[in-house]
């Protein structure tokens, strides 16, 4: 064999109590486990002392926002050194594939403070195979830091065949998307993402996602939503995922499955109550979350849906003119915009954590309140400078999550983990960094919510099976060695709100594909990630 890894305390990912044994690995997959005092030892030409080391299958991130720092960045420690050997990408019903030029465009445009402006990268695909196969190809050929998965991004997709406009697809556009949407599962995506919260996928009514998401079954994927409310209107919004993806005999994975705002203090339990009844009639469904409270997103997408129609360029315009803009705010800070998910903005929970504009630096780290009183200014009057100056590309964190409600979802038994972690800013939040180590020392160790075997079970197996993935989230023999070594009395999440961007520590070893990818701490060269492609997809080529 090429590897033995000796005397590690096996945390397979079924959930089952962990047990001391040798793993063996040749060319790729574990190819021996022998139980202590289970007959000879394998051997190996490398043998890896882990006396006092968990080892578990890679962690699988379910909400990645890597879709471009894959592309840019070899080394990629903020996932690689957690653990990540896999991370779902196209989330949120933004990025970069299917496009054309026009849409390419107005994508990076839109989502520029999600992946950076794309302006170092050569954008040589167009559609979702094509992207796949950049990610293979990557480097020189070497390929990317860690295994990505691609969901077809909705609101992309109607950009490309409908446009900007609130308005209901005609028969035609909603037949080109489910062209669209069949190819891009026959070239490989998982799935299907929407941003319901996000312009122009919101514009689109029930009837309309339920169209596509009876493509998206048919090439046996998932649809992956951020629904149209966490706030005022949450378990309305969850709900009504729930019944049309029943409608559409489809798979649901609920993202970023959280309860926020003042309006959900403790109301987790209904939420798991409504899933539990779905459960127990046969609905197909499982959901991620990330251990932390504050959620993260841009400034922009704080605005009413109404003042985004036609696209960043129709939003400036309307920010640009004092009656519109006067309107904008009422909406906003009375009303409740459905971008605030329907809950009047609080200004000093809105932290900036990135500009895209050097000159802005300033706002970094502070609320807009804050900011706001410092300038001896309305919040609003410096929100809507910050928009009009960094041209809609500010990232901010919004502090309105709840740890009780945290910690209930996190426990259920269709719970994955995914850390919705955008790398770009300043100042992002530290969950781009930290997810996995957070799970597993603070919520593990620390806490108690989980026992070790069940949180890896959340953060392997259970993500695998969403995906299909045949030979991935189990430490079995057959399967592939994408396997990661971590000290339970240590590790922990390095990054901090002050310092997100600091490594964790407790982790010394992942491997993806037999081959290291940290190394007693360190990252290597080793670019070991490939596209992970559906099982779907073959039988539809």
């Amino acid at each position: 064999m090429d590897l033995v890894i000796r005397d590690a305390r096996v945390v397979d990912g079924t959930g089952a109590p962990s047990y001391r044994a040798d793993v063996g690995i040749t060319d790729g997959r574990i190819t021996e486990i022998r139980a202590e005092g289970d007959g000879p030892r394998p051997t190996a030409a490398r043998t890896l002392d882990a006396d006092g080391l968990a080892l578990s299958p890679g962690f699988t991130d379910m909400h990645a926002h890597s879709d471009l720092a894959l592309l840019r960045d070899p080394d990629h420690s903020a996932k690689a050194a957690q653990g990540v050997t896999l991370e779902v990408l196209g989330q949120d019903g933004l990025s970069y594939a299917p496009a054309d030029d026009r849409t390419l465009a107005e994508v990076r445009r839109s989502i520029a403070g999600w992946n950076g402006d794309g302006s170092d990268i050569d954008f040589d695909w167009r559609t979702v195979g094509g992207y796949l196969d950049r990610l293979d190809r990557n480097f020189g050929g070497q390929g990317i830091a860690v295994n990505a998965a691609y969901l077809i991004p909705q609101g992309t997709v109607r950009m490309l065949a409908v446009g900007w406009d609130d308005r209901p697809a005609t028969d035609a556009e909603l037949d080109r998307m489910k062209e669209l949407v069949a190819q891009g599962m026959a070239e490989g995506a998982v799935g299907m993402s929407s941003g319901l919260t996000y312009t122009p996928g919101m514009y689109a009514k029930d009837a309309e996602l339920t169209e596509l998401c009876r493509v998206v079954a048919a090439h046996d994927g998932y649809y992956c939503p951020h629904h149209r409310s966490y706030g005022a209107g949450a378990l309305a919004a969850y709900e009504e995922m729930v019944q049309l993806t029943r409608d559409a005999g489809c798979a649901l994975h609920l993202a970023h499955a959280t309860m926020n705002f003042g309006v959900n203090k403790g109301k987790a339990p209904e939420l798991l109550s409504l899933l539990d009844d779905a459960l127990a009639t046969g609905a197909d469904i499982s959901l991620d979350t990330y251990p932390y409270t504050p959620g993260c997103t841009t400034l922009v997408a704080m605005l009413p849906s109404w003042s985004s129609e036609g696209g960043p360029e129709s939003i400036l315009t309307r920010l640009a003119d004092e009656a519109t803009a006067e309107r904008i705010r009422h909406h906003m800070e009375v009303l409740g915009s459905d971008g605030c998910h329907g809950v009047p903005i609080e200004w000093d929970t809105i932290e900036i954590s990135g500009v895209g504009s050097p000159e802005l630096s300033g706002y970094v780290g502070r609320t807009v309140a804050e900011s706001a009183r410092m300038r001896g200014e309305e919040p609003w009057v410096t929100a809507r400078r910050l928009l009009v100056e960094d041209r809609l590309g500010t990232t901010i964190l919004q502090h309105v999550g709840h740890e009780e409600n945290v910690q209930q979802i996190m426990r259920h038994r269709v719970h994955t983990g995914g850390s919705d972690g955008i790398l770009q800013g300043d100042k992002p939040h530290p969950r781009a960094y930290g997810t996995f180590p957070q799970y597993l020392g603070r919520y593990v160790r620390e806490l108690g919510i989980l026992t070790l075997e069940e949180c890896v079970a959340h953060l392997t197996s259970r993500p695998a099976a969403r995906l299909r993935l045949p030979d991935r989230g189990y430490v079995r023999e057959g399967y592939r060695a994408d396997l990661v070594l971590f000290d339970p009395a240590t590790v922990a999440a390095g990054s901090t709100f002050d310092e997100p961007r600091t490594l964790p520590v407790g982790i010394p070893h992942v491997l993806i594909d037999g081959r290291f990818v940290i190394e007693d701490g360190r990252r290597t060269s080793t670019l070991a990630g490939r596209s992970v492609r559906s099982t779907g997809a073959a039988r539809h080529r």
